[in-house]
């Protein structure tokens, strides 16, 4: 119960009374409490503090680093945290626990965006047999070849398409090519299918632009599971009816009800819930138990985005 650093007991703050349910065998060995995040900051050190499940920086600001070590995300992504985490906090996202569920929601849209399931989900009473698109003989494009990009790959083995991996910079692995960011413009006009896995950088944003989609063939269609501002949302609206876009996230988001993306033909849009599946929480309550063992021990912890100077790395 004591961190071998400062010989004071490991408190570890969770998000709410579930935690501590699911953590219970641990009670002996650590100090538990409820923390989440729109409350004041408890009194006294805090090692680790579990931040409930949004994509939003909200209230990181407000932090004392001088009384919390380190704050673990229950998100992959980790936009806007290093500009409102105060100097001296250590943050953590959750590899390991969103990208096989993201991966799933990818397959999803793409499967009913080329087999019109949308469609027919509105015609419900009706009957209109409709001539749909397979993945099964499609050149599809993996754009982004990190966490979410490889299990997209997975997941997509045994549908018969021929894979085009694309990532920051060329390599060769045991699979074979992984071409370069570089390539973009020379392969977007042999794909039929773009699956977007990029992180959110200045480099990525409005990335799938007019003239990314203006590269691409009639009826192609891009499937996006990154982040919103990676796609220039007018830019997908003028290709009304050309091309065909499924997404998981919007640029703004929510996306308001009266938007003009609602009623854009050819788009599928669901409302960012790619991590969002049963299999969240057991991985992310390993993520949090592997990281007060890291705490205990003594070692570092794992999956640091912003380490305590304040500059992203990892560990």
């Amino acid at each position: 119960m004591i961190d071998p650093m400062t010989d004071q007991p490991v408190h570890v703050t969770v998000p709410d009374e579930g935690w501590l349910d699911r953590l219970e065998d641990l009670h002996d060995r650590v100090e538990l409490s409820v923390w989440d995040f729109a409350a004041p900051q408890p009194d006294g050190r805090i090692d680790l503090a579990v931040r409930p499940y949004t994509p939003s920086p909200g209230g990181l600001a407000t932090l004392d680093a001088s009384r919390i070590v380190a704050v673990q995300l229950q998100t992959l992504g980790f936009d806007g945290v290093p500009d409102q985490l105060p100097a001296g906090i250590i943050c953590c996202n959750a590899v390991g626990v969103h990208e096989g569920s993201t991966a799933e929601l990818a397959i999803a849209l793409l499967l009913a965006s080329q087999r019109n399931l949308d469609a027919y989900a509105r015609e419900r009473g009706e009957w209109h047999r409709r001539w749909g698109t397979s993945i099964a003989d499609r050149r599809v494009m993996l754009l982004g070849y990190g966490g979410i990009g490889t299990e997209i790959e997975k997941r997509l083995e045994g549908f018969d398409a021929e894979l085009v991996r694309v990532a920051g910079h060329a390599r060769k692995d045991e699979r074979g090519e992984i071409h370069g960011s570089d390539e973009l413009a020379r392969l977007l006009p042999t794909v039929d299918v773009v699956m977007v896995a990029v992180p959110l950088s200045p480099a990525n944003v409005g990335l799938i632009d007019d003239e990314f989609l203006n590269a691409l063939p009639d009826d192609a269609v891009v499937v996006n599971v990154s982040r919103g501002k990676i796609a220039d949302t007018d830019a997908i609206v003028r290709q009304t009816g050309r091309i065909r876009y499924a997404t998981d996230v919007t640029d703004p988001e929510p996306l308001p009800a009266d938007h003009p993306l609602w009623s854009t033909p050819g788009v599928l849009v669901s409302p960012h819930v790619g991590g969002m599946s049963s299999a969240m929480q057991p991985r992310i309550d390993r993520v949090v138990r592997d990281q007060i063992t890291r705490l205990l021990n003594g070692e570092p912890l794992a999956s640091v985005v912003v380490p305590a100077e304040g500059l992203e790395g990892s560990t």
